[in-house]
């Protein structure tokens, strides 16, 4: 199919058998039902130090960076770590800008051990509209994660509809005509150190 939407989702999970993991490839089936294609952005195959503003192409970032950047949009997947999502994917979302966000469709998934992770996706959408994103008002939460995904897969399938949808929602609002400018938007210039 011509001009199929291409998303990325961008794990912030390090471990092997994760729940984050199970939730994005459910999104990514989301994504290809809907008509586009998607693409797995694995932290662990990136070398990316922790983020300095000295050295902002460090290790694999402008890789990262060029595959965000190419994308027509993107999914974020955490694990709640302590209440907000994961130092991984801040490292990766540091190394990113505007170049790789400004006025991109942005889906949020989050992953807990207990109830809702709800402040680690407040915390990504924060992020998200500090770079001018446009995030999804959509968004899946998989909580008490260690019931809810078994063997690699969802033990409920309304949990596992709910995160498929995410992706399809993704595609349909993955080309919405941006916002105009505003004077925040102006202002809005990122860190200077």
């Amino acid at each position: 199919m011509a001009n199929q939407p291409h998303i990325v989702a961008i794990c912030g999970s390090l471990r092997d058998e994760s729940a984050t993991r199970v939730a994005l490839s459910g999104a990514l089936s989301g994504v290809e039902d809907a008509g586009g294609t998607g693409e797995f952005l694995d932290l662990r195959e990136f070398d990316l130090p922790l983020y300095d503003a000295g050295d902002r192409l460090a290790g694999d970032a402008e890789e990262l960076k060029r595959r965000v950047r190419e994308a027509d949009a993107v999914i974020l997947g955490t694990p709640m770590y302590h209440g907000s999502y994961s130092s991984p994917l801040k490292t990766a979302l540091d190394y990113c800008g505007f170049d790789e966000f400004e006025q991109k469709t942005v889906g949020l998934l989050a992953v807990a051990g207990g109830r809702f992770p709800i402040t680690a996706m407040d915390h990504l959408r924060s992020v998200c509209r500090s770079l001018d994103a446009w995030v999804l008002p959509y968004e899946a939460a998989v909580p008490r994660a260690h019931s809810a995904v078994r063997n690699g897969k969802f033990t409920d399938d309304e949990l596992a509809e709910r995160v498929a949808t995410l992706g399809e929602q993704v595609v349909r609002y993955c080309k919405i005509e941006p916002c105009p400018a505003s004077f925040e938007s102006e202002e809005n210039i990122g860190a200077v150190d």
